[in-house]
């Protein structure tokens, strides 16, 4: 399988990054349609979903990445402290596997000087929703770190993580 990750600048948050582009999203998304049948996944924040979905064919599904720790903006209460994650397609699961929640837990990636980055745990969360296997593909659309492709050499040799601990 061929499966693409696409995390790139949030809608509206381009001036954070080095470039300060904003991305056509329509675009990726038809991009990720188009050349990753098998599956993808994108990365955004919760204020662009009622941008993006009506974008998105109609079985993308929902997943969650809640941050254990979120950093506090000024004049915003709530605060921003989870993901979402819209994926599509994929390795289906057996009635054997383990069960895979479309949510995980974990703290962000704290990477000095670089936005957005993704921690481990978040990227072998999305690997097993994907149902990822050693031998498959991934393309990293906006690899930024790197960390989600050091992440897939990891899972694609390992193939265990303890998402869910109790």
């Amino acid at each position: 399988m061929r499966i693409a990750y696409a995390d790139p600048p949030y809608i509206g948050c381009a001036h954070l990054y080095p470039e300060k582009e904003e991305v056509n999203h329509k675009d990726l998304i038809e991009r990720l349609v188009y050349e990753f049948p098998d599956g993808w996944a994108l990365s955004c924040h919760s204020p662009s979903l009622r941008i993006l979905l009506p974008m998105c064919p109609e079985d993308v599904r929902i997943g969650v990445w809640a941050k254990t720790f979120a950093v506090f903006k000024p004049n915003v209460n709530p605060a921003y402290a989870w993901e979402p994650v819209i994926f599509r397609g994929g390795r289906k699961r057996t009635r054997e596997q383990d069960k895979i929640f479309d949510w995980v837990s974990c703290a962000a990636a704290m990477t000095l000087g670089f936005v957005g980055a993704k921690p481990e745990k978040f990227s072998w969360w999305l690997f097993s929703v994907l149902g990822m296997q050693d031998g498959d593909e991934l393309v990293d659309l906006y690899p930024g770190t790197g960390a989600v492709t050091r992440a897939w050499e990891m899972y694609r040799r390992q193939l265990t993580l303890d998402l869910y601990p109790e």
